[in-house]
């Protein structure tokens, strides 16, 4: 017993030893690591390629102004493929073996789900860019893309006012995984509150990657025969492109029946001909086509960069969208967090973080509000163009504060506007 119990006070000491030689060696480390967890394969490539070359251009621009700390970020790129599961494997392994300071990554709410259990238990941090459906705090995650009330709802009061044709009835189309079947949930709730009937809604799925729309868009011609009808689409990745190239084969117009889009942009319709499609909508809290200086820089220091490393497609068409403004803000707040705290701690960088503010390409000054770890954001709403960029038609008059706990869910008026563990 004594030779075990003198064994076990051995190896401790050798772990601890060890534990402080790490601690110190990181200390003295002359960079700081930069998780980028972003699909580079798989259906949502399409998509996510763009985020991982922003965090990249954002690396590069932070290091030529010497860095964080008076240390140089290096970027530890990993590819989860489109792979739910992967997300959490690859989180583990850049906190664990990699020793990021940071994540930023994902797009789909189920790869977030993925990653959130391992970022809680392992104390890491995540920087999520991309609207998503809420019913979510985390001390461990910073949402800088849009909650429901921050695009959802303003789209749907769009399209039900005068402005927006008065749309009655709906179609729901998503694809089928937790961002879209909550965000309708909400929707549907948030419908009936205005006194839409069950029969007035149809809500759909398809899985990812789905390609064949033929059936679906008829139905929802045969649909709309039933009065003004609107589709709010929630469909995902490489899908939106047969979808949308559909709609064009149909003859299914914006000013029959207008399609508004959360989880497409320029980037999407790049590989569209987006002449049928004009006048169908999209809602984001940016569009590449917004004028303002800040704008402006941000489109020209991409451009530069996409030609400068070849990036393709960019380089012969640069494209910034929704998700890229809020991968930028994201990383650049969490330096300056991380220089308030004078430390990368998860906790310091954690309390550094609130209220922290950004000079948005989207012409505010965006804030992190200072408890629920979600962007104050302006709302926009674009018409598709020929060209494949946006025309603005509606925005609202002011940055509107994320409610990540959405009204139209019974119950949540009961849970606090903050993250559990965090003190007031």
């Amino acid at each position: 017993m004594n030779r075990r119990g003198s064994l076990k006070t051995l190896t401790a000491l050798i772990a601890l030893g060890l534990g402080f030689a790490g601690g110190a060696l990181a200390q003295s480390r002359d960079t700081i690591k930069v998780g980028v967890l972003h699909s580079l394969s798989g259906t949502m490539a399409i998509s996510e390629t763009v985020l991982k070359d922003t965090v990249l251009m954002a690396i590069d621009d932070i290091n030529a102004k010497g860095g964080v700390l008076g240390k140089q970020l290096e970027p530890v790129v990993v590819d989860p493929a489109s792979n739910w599961p992967l997300f959490a494997e690859k989180t583990k392994q850049l906190l664990g073996q990699d020793k990021v300071a940071v994540v930023f990554g994902c797009w789909t709410s189920v790869s977030r789900k993925s990653v959130l259990p391992v970022v809680e238990e392992m104390n890491g941090l995540l920087f999520y860019p991309v609207q998503y459906e809420g019913e979510e705090l985390s001390k461990n995650v910073f949402y800088t893309g849009a909650a429901p009330n921050q695009q959802a709802i303003p789209a749907v009061d769009y399209l039900m006012s005068k402005e927006g044709g008065g749309a009655r009835r709906w179609v729901l189309l998503g694809t089928d995984y937790v961002y879209p079947r909550t965000t309708n949930k909400i929707l549907r709730a948030y419908l009936k509150s205005k006194g839409v009937k069950d029969a007035d809604i149809d809500e759909k799925y398809t899985p990812f990657g789905h390609a064949d729309y033929q059936t679906i868009v008829a139905d929802i011609k045969k649909f709309s025969a039933g009065g003004k009808t609107a589709v709010v689409s929630t469909i995902n990745g490489d899908s939106n492109v047969p979808f949308y190239k559909e709609l064009g084969n149909a003859g299914l117009k914006a000013k029959d029946v207008p399609v508004v889009a959360f989880s497409v942009g320029e980037e999407e319709l790049r590989g569209v001909d987006t002449k049928p499609l004009v006048g169908h909508l999209a809602a984001w809290n940016y569009f590449m086509s917004i004028k303002n200086p800040t704008n402006t820089a941000f489109i020209k220091q991409w451009s530069d960069y996409a030609k400068a490393k070849k990036i393709p497609g960019h380089m012969d068409k640069p494209l910034t969208n929704d998700p890229m403004e809020a991968t930028w803000i994201g990383i650049h707040m969490w330096k300056q967090a991380v220089e308030k705290a004078k430390s990368t701690d998860t906790d310091k960088v954690i309390a550094a973080m609130a209220g922290q503010t950004f000079n948005a390409p989207s012409g505010i000054v965006s804030k992190m509000d200072e408890k629920n770890h979600h962007l104050h954001k302006s709302v926009f709403i674009g018409e598709i163009k020929a060209d494949g960029q946006f025309g603005v038609v509606w925005k609202t008059p002011s940055p509107v504060k994320a409610k990540p706990w959405s009204p139209y869910i019974e119950g949540n008026d009961k849970k606090p506007d903050q993250p559990a563990g965090k003190s007031m």
